[in-house]
């Protein structure tokens, strides 16, 4: 199994020093090629609006639709990530999404650069609390009923599943945590 990461823009290394330390065979995705040869995408934190239009410019937006929604890809966006897969995005200059997780998600609500933070997460089905970094991070206002929640924040989902596709709000990568791709390998 090969997973990829988006490597156009935004934390993609950091993804890939985390599957690396999995063992985990890993590459770098900025073509239809590139997907081609992986069985599961990480779209990771970054700019979204950027990499909203790389992705129609590329025509993977198109690719990475199909292969979700007849299961051949299960998908993992962090932050920006998240964004791109909501069904609904909300906010300042709100980007095209590929809507393939039932969520509404308002992009950078928790607020700048400056009022970005760590904290640690309680996640279903994990005994210790993950530590986290929330930068320039969206919030989830609303999931849809075939949406599980796997972690919240101060009453507002920060990690959901919906079939094959996770979302979060939060980097577990800058921190080199490596729970949430263990369950993303899970998928």
């Amino acid at each position: 199994m090969t997973i990829g990461v988006l490597a156009f823009h935004g934390d993609f290394a950091e993804h890939l020093d985390v599957l690396k330390s999995l063992s985990v065979q890993c590459r770098e995705v900025r073509s239809l090629a590139d997907l081609d040869k992986v069985h599961r995408l990480i779209i990771p934190g970054g700019e979204s609006t950027v990499m909203s239009r790389f992705l129609d410019e590329s025509g993977l937006d198109k690719e990475i639709i199909k292969r979700v929604v007849q299961g051949s890809l299960p998908i993992y966006g962090t932050c920006a990530g998240a964004i791109l897969l909501a069904k609904k995005v909300t906010g300042k200059n709100a980007p095209r999404s590929l809507k393939l997780i039932d969520m509404v998600i308002d992009r950078n609500a928790y607020g700048t650069q400056a009022q970005s933070f760590q904290t640690e997460l309680k996640l279903k089905g994990m005994k210790k609390p993950l530590p986290v970094a929330f930068i320039r991070a969206p919030m989830i206002t609303k999931v849809g009923e075939d949406v599980e929640v796997l972690a919240s924040h101060n009453g507002f989902p920060v990690l959901v599943k919906q079939g094959s596709v996770l979302a979060g709000t939060f980097h577990p990568e800058v921190r080199g945590q490596d729970a949430i791709h263990r369950l993303f390998l899970c998928i």
